[in-house]
């Protein structure tokens, strides 16, 4: 018994490349050759309130599908796509023979509930129900179970792991997997869709009908030469060829060839699709292909640029396209960046075989301020705060890299007398003899939430100076449970943030020091905590 299946969705997936408009002789060509090559499913297109029209593979309902089903399906199953943002449930008929014969419903995470609520009237009306939730990857593992529990309630045909950003490994597509087939009631069969921003569609596709031998049927998901927006699909010839030569199912593979010579080749001269950097980049931060789209127009932007705007602009916003955000990152990007060749040297010189105290905002600068000054007096070092003005510890250079701490002590009359660096992002405030500027964008790091902790960036800084000793104090890390009084060395320092999200603030920071003291440029830098810290055991 064959446990894996192949669904072709090029003229749904494909479709958004050409406005869903690919012409009534391309439509039903394409039908005609997927059906004998013997493709098992064949999405045919969505089901949408609105945009059906002559030559689009947009349908009102099953009866208007009508007319590109043939009269013999020859095994075929025919499936539509419903969005549940974009098609009400209403406007679906009963099924009938001689059309589609499975809706596949997809949403968003914040909608799957009310999209459960649809799925049973999809069922009701007899279709075969494929449930899609978008971006699998987007559900944590109790939300996923949680939401198997009610998947399964309904009995659906399949349910499906959408890649919906190509940002998935093998390992993720295990662990995912596995979670779905342990919670997920024996009859269903379980779907991948992949992207190929990570040039991992066609393996992940191999490895999911490997790894499901003996567990579960699947389904697999492929386009036509991997037509889709950005990076593409899953090829459906390459998943042909493999389940063909590996597995000896029926495909005929000189079909699917004629069907790419005679359509697919056409197609590429309306529109392009393929792995680029700029996709990559996507995939890395499961974003929507629509960001890359439109910030690739731009003609001085860089691939890290990218990068760093999608990391900037926060989980939730890169899953969308709000090109009004975009357009803001990326000129705050453009103002903060400056040529600080010149104050780099002198910086270099004045640090030269000097040691380095960091006086970080932390609580111990306050409970361990003997220790402190014991260290100052003894080793003499160049000693830099960093987000702050200490009262009790003299310092000689005032770091700042973050906007709100400069905005609430540029009134300081300690602070406006004091030697200064600061990163170019502040540039927009009006600045003084005693500041030295240095780019901001030469010490970010893209990766993390916390990308710009002031801590980690001026580390960076002293690296390109090539120091060789380098303290901390003040440094502690977060208080997950609380326990602490204070995070920072005063009341007005302290941040709701910082007691929501402590535990993801200080495992960020750990993971950047561990990447620091991985990739610097000085592998001889030494580096000393003179506090208690949550981090020493990384340098150590």
């Amino acid at each position: 018994m064959r446990h894996a299946r192949l669904l072709d969705c090029t003229l749904r997936d494909g479709a958004y490349l050409i406005d869903k408009q690919f012409g009534n002789e391309t439509i039903i060509g394409i039908i005609e050759n997927l059906v004998k090559a013997k493709i098992d499913f064949i999405e045919i297109g969505f089901f949408q309130d609105e945009g059906a029209g002559d030559g689009k593979t947009v349908y009102k309902n099953s009866a208007d599908a009508k007319r590109f089903i043939p009269e013999d399906k020859q095994g075929c199953l025919f499936t539509v796509l419903a969005d549940y943002s974009r098609y009400s449930i209403c406007n679906l008929d009963n099924c009938r023979a001689d059309s589609v014969d499975a809706v596949r419903e997809c949403f968003f995470k914040k909608e799957r509930y009310q999209a459960l609520e649809v799925c049973k009237d999809i069922k009701h009306k007899g279709y075969k129900l494929f449930v899609q939730p978008v971006d699998i990857m987007g559900y944590t593992d109790k939300e996923l179970i949680e939401f198997l529990e009610l998947v399964n309630e309904l009995e659906p045909y399949c349910i499906s792991i959408v890649d919906t950003f190509g940002s998935m490994y093998q390992e993720d597509l295990h662990r995912v997997f596995e979670i779905i087939n342990h919670n997920l009631i024996d009859t269903c069969k379980i779907g991948f869709h992949s992207h190929n921003n990570m040039q991992l569609s066609n393996a992940l596709s191999q490895e999911f009908i490997r790894m499901t031998v003996g567990k579960r049927e699947v389904i697999i998901d492929g386009t036509i030469s991997g037509m889709g927006r950005g990076a593409g699909n899953t090829p459906t010839e390459l998943i042909a060829q493999y389940m063909g030569s590996k597995l000896g199912y029926p495909y005929d593979m000189d079909v699917l060839l004629d069907l790419i010579d005679t359509y697919m080749d056409g197609i590429r001269n309306r529109c392009t699709w393929g792995y680029t950097t700029q996709y990559f980049v996507a995939g890395c931060y499961s974003a929507h292909v629509n960001n890359i789209s439109y910030l690739s127009k731009k003609n001085s932007i860089r691939s890290k640029d990218i990068r760093y705007i999608l990391n900037r602009i926060g989980t939730d916003a890169r899953k969308r396209y709000d090109y009004d955000l975009l357009d803001k990152t990326y000129l705050e990007l453009l103002s903060s960046d400056v040529d600080d060749l010149d104050t780099m040297e002198e910086l270099r010189c004045e640090m030269k075989n000097r040691s380095i105290l960091i006086l970080a905002p932390g609580s111990t600068i306050t409970t361990h301020a003997t220790a402190i000054q014991t260290y100052i007096d003894r080793y003499k070092p160049i000693v830099i705060s960093v987000n702050f003005v200490s009262d009790d510890f003299q310092a000689d250079y005032i770091y700042m890299s973050n906007t709100k701490r400069y905005r609430y002590w540029k009134t300081n009359n300690k602070f406006a007398s004091a030697d200064k660096i600061i990163t170019s992002n502040l540039l927009e405030h009006s600045l003084d003899e005693h500041t030295k500027i240095v780019s901001f964008i030469k010490l970010i790091k893209c990766g993390w939430e916390c990308m710009d902790n002031s801590c980690i960036m001026l580390l960076r800084l002293l690296d390109n100076l090539g120091v060789d000793d380098v303290s901390f104090a003040g440094f502690d890390g977060y208080d997950p449970n609380g326990h602490q009084e204070l995070n920072y060395v005063s009341q007005d320092m302290e941040l709701s943030s910082v007691k929501v999200d402590s535990q993801k603030i200080n495992k960020e920071i750990t993971e950047m020091l561990i990447d620091f003291v991985n990739s610097r440029r000085n592998q001889n830098m030494r580096i000393h905590f003179v506090t208690p810290s949550r981090f020493e055991q990384i340098v150590n």
